[in-house]
């Protein structure tokens, strides 16, 4: 009973939500790209169960992909880092009540392992398994090698929970998850396969409905919930409580950019807005731990090709980027009455925003240089990528500052309210994510690699050398929409 209590005060809060009215054209555009990647998802499942036949006909093809489920694993874990947040619910009233706190914190991991992304996945396995399975061991085998690959989710759910909690209290537990598939990949690669060996194994346990697969993963799960459980209680009652706010180390002033006007205080404010709050200082460790896996993935054999190493090239050095400047002026929402009483302080904070994570890229191109060095990439494609980024992709996704009208909260994380972005916000996160890949490989098809390189270089460097004026036209175009945007931002303080 308590757990439906939960959830639908958590649906009420939602429905009473200023923005719920404002975000139905966001819903309604989520639900349709979740559609077209299930359509992909579809195709992928029916193009494995296919082609391992005819790539493979000594082995079954379910054996194949269960060679690969470690793969899959890595990618699910990577793109949850996009896409899936901590699991977030305002329990802090609930502490206040008679209420046991374990039950509290026992909805939390139930709601994150009952989502609806760890099942996205079965868009791909339940065609290929229909393909592949179906005709050796029925529908009851299909079922159960579903059933599996879904239980791996979850596992692989609760996994990212316990890196991304511990990674947004500090920094170096980045090393707990690097290290972690850094000793499986040296495992695979030098012995004699015993990853995948093993998954091997473990998926035709699934697929004969072995008990002792699914027991196995049903453990693992459990002990993961309960490292889960331990961590979020510590971390809540710490927020709850504020300890951290007491304990300041050091204060940087950044004295060296007064020299550069309002533009070096805006800039000043971005460093102070990174590295002093909770929610942005977070997020801006996320982006740098994706650089650093990106980075690791050109080392690997699955991304050696062309599309592996212009997926690794373009993300690597616009992560971060779309990760922070998705939220422009939502930071900013929660003091932005004091901004708008200074004459052009938007355009110069738009300005120090976009000049500070153009000087960012720099952090993946040093990363690079050993595989430049190795020849995995070509200085041209770091090159080109990276003014690509600091021009087309920025170009795009600085758009949203016109648009974004909900404020994110600064400190807030666990007891924080779960936020949803504006359909604009859902379009141009999504356009800068696919546009860059769709063009990049459309001109490597048309007029090949290098000319390809060149061309995005020479789009890159136009709109990077012409920034103020695209950023004076958004800032004119926020100007007409200042009080609109005022008003979305008091709203959700």
């Amino acid at each position: 009973m308590l757990l439906k209590e939960l959830r639908k005060h958590a649906k009420l809060a939602a429905k009473r939500h200023p923005m719920f009215e404002k975000n139905k054209f966001g819903k309604f555009y989520m639900y349709f790209m979740m559609l077209f990647w299930a359509g992909y998802l579809v195709f992928f499942g029916i193009l494995f169960g296919t082609g391992f036949s005819e790539e493979f006909p000594t082995m079954e093809p379910y054996h194949i992909m269960n060679r690969g489920i470690f793969i899959v694993l890595i990618l699910d874990f990577l793109l949850r880092f996009a896409f899936q947040k901590t699991p977030t619910q305002e329990i802090k009233r609930y502490l206040l009540l008679p209420v046991r706190k374990n039950k509290l914190f026992n909805y939390l991991l139930l709601k994150s392992g009952a989502d609806g992304y760890n099942a996205f996945w079965l868009f791909m396995i339940v065609p290929f398994a229909f393909i592949t399975t179906f005709r050796l061991f029925g529908i009851t085998g299909v079922i159960t090698y579903c059933l599996g690959f879904y239980l791996l989710m979850i596992l692989n759910n609760y996994w990212y929970l316990i890196c991304r909690t511990l990674i947004n209290e500090k920094t170096y537990f980045v090393l707990i998850p690097i290290t972690f598939y850094a000793v499986l990949g040296v495992a695979e690669f030098t012995l004699e396969h015993p990853i995948s060996t093993f998954t091997m194994n473990l998926g035709e346990s699934f697929i004969k409905h072995n008990p002792l697969g699914f027991i196995g993963i049903l453990i693992v799960i459990f002990g993961l919930c309960w490292i889960n459980r331990t961590i979020m209680i510590k971390n809540l009652y710490a927020e709850l409580s504020k300890t951290e706010d007491t304990k300041v180390k050091h204060v940087s002033e950044y004295k060296f950019l007064e020299r550069y006007g309002e533009v070096g205080e805006y800039f000043r404010l971005e460093l102070k807005l990174l590295f002093r709050n909770k929610r942005s200082k977070s997020m801006f460790r996320m982006g740098c731990f994706l650089i650093i896996m990106l980075t690791a993935m050109l080392f690997t054999p699955s991304y050696e090709g062309p599309f592996g190493k212009s997926f690794v090239g373009i993300y690597n050095f616009a992560i971060l980027g779309i990760l922070m400047l998705t939220q422009v002026m939502s930071f900013e929402g929660n003091y932005l009455d004091g901004l708008m009483s200074r004459k052009e302080s938007i355009y110069n904070l738009i300005r120090a925003k976009y000049y500070f994570y153009s000087f960012a890229v720099i952090i993946p191109f040093i990363l690079m240089i050993p595989a430049m060095v190795m020849g995995k990439i070509s200085v041209l494609m770091a090159v080109s990528y990276s003014f690509f980024t600091t021009g087309f992709i920025y170009f795009i996704i600085l758009q949203l500052a016109v648009y974004n009208n909900k404020t994110t909260p600064l400190n807030e994380s666990l007891i924080g309210r779960q936020s949803t972005g504006t359909g604009f916000q859902s379009l141009i996160s999504i356009m800068a994510f696919g546009v860059p890949m769709l063009v990049n490989n459309l001109l490597r098809i048309a007029v090949g690699e290098t000319i390809s390189l060149w061309i995005l270089l020479v789009i890159g460097l136009s709109l990077t050398f012409t920034s103020n004026l695209w950023i004076m036209n958004i800032y004119k175009r926020f100007m007409i929409r200042r009080y609109k945007n005022m008003e979305g931002f008091r709203d959700t303080k």
